[in-house]
């Protein structure tokens, strides 16, 4: 469950595999991820990138005695349209069977996000709710996130792939941005991430600045991955503690 994703410490994945679902999937590092695993001999992927459910990995969460802050399906969507709401429910009834941890929850398929907790009827103390915002079009998603009554109400613009313009961001606590990564990635611009960081500030919500990714602030694309963290000469990662 360890990680090396900066803004969370573990990953808990009792989902794998997913479909492309917009512009922000085209590159996606965790089907890329999952081949090697299961070029490896990992019986987990032995699917590859088919969605697979994984009962046996329910329970993952029981087992930490310490309180961590846990991302949910980074291999997958919990949310994807072929996981069975009850499924998911059984998600969270471990979540809600440990309150020491806390839960983040980011989707691309909003809609169906917002259905789940209208069907479910609460959403746990615990759990922060994000949706992937990669470019202008996906702005809608956060239209079915803020008014969810989750405890954190995030965005992760990851691959940010164009300047998004004026963002409402009301009800919303914390914004992700970074640039994508891989042979194939897509350059990010500074000024994309420096409007979205004022309008954060503006806004007092929480601001990280993930990564610049293959290409550097420089605009020059690099062969290995360049995991450099500074936004307009500073290190920007505020996180969004109650």
């Amino acid at each position: 469950m360890s990680t090396k994703i900066e803004w969370t410490d573990a990953t808990w994945n009792p989902i794998t595999g997913c479909t492309k679902h917009s512009d922000g999937c085209k590159h996606c590092y965790a089907e890329v991820m999952a081949r090697r695993l299961k070029a490896m001999g990992l019986s987990k992927y032995s699917n590859g990138f088919n969605l697979s459910l994984h009962e046996d990995d329910l329970s993952e969460p029981l087992k930490l005695t310490k309180p961590h802050t846990i991302f949910v399906c980074s291999m997958s969507d919990l949310f994807h349209e072929d996981v069975p709401f009850s499924f998911i429910e059984r998600v969270m009834n471990v979540i809600e069977q440990t309150p020491q941890h806390r839960y983040q929850l980011l989707t691309k398929r909003a809609e169906r996000m917002h259905d789940f907790f209208n069907y479910y009827g609460i959403i746990p103390s615990n759990v922060w709710l994000g949706v992937t915002v990669e470019n202008k079009k996906a702005k809608y998603r956060i239209d079915h996130l803020r008014n969810l009554n989750a405890s954190v109400k995030f965005l992760s613009c990851e691959p940010l792939l164009e300047d998004l313009g004026i963002i409402d961001l009301t009800n919303i606590d914390w914004v992700i941005v970074g640039g994508e990564s891989g042979i194939q990635a897509r350059p990010m611009k500074g000024d994309w991430a420096i409007n979205i960081e004022s309008q954060a500030k503006a806004n007092n919500v929480a601001f990280f600045f993930k990564q610049w990714g293959t290409w550097g602030s420089d605009g020059v694309k690099r062969n290995k991955h360049v995991n450099g963290k500074e936004l307009n000469g500073r290190v920007i990662q505020e996180m969004p503690y109650l």
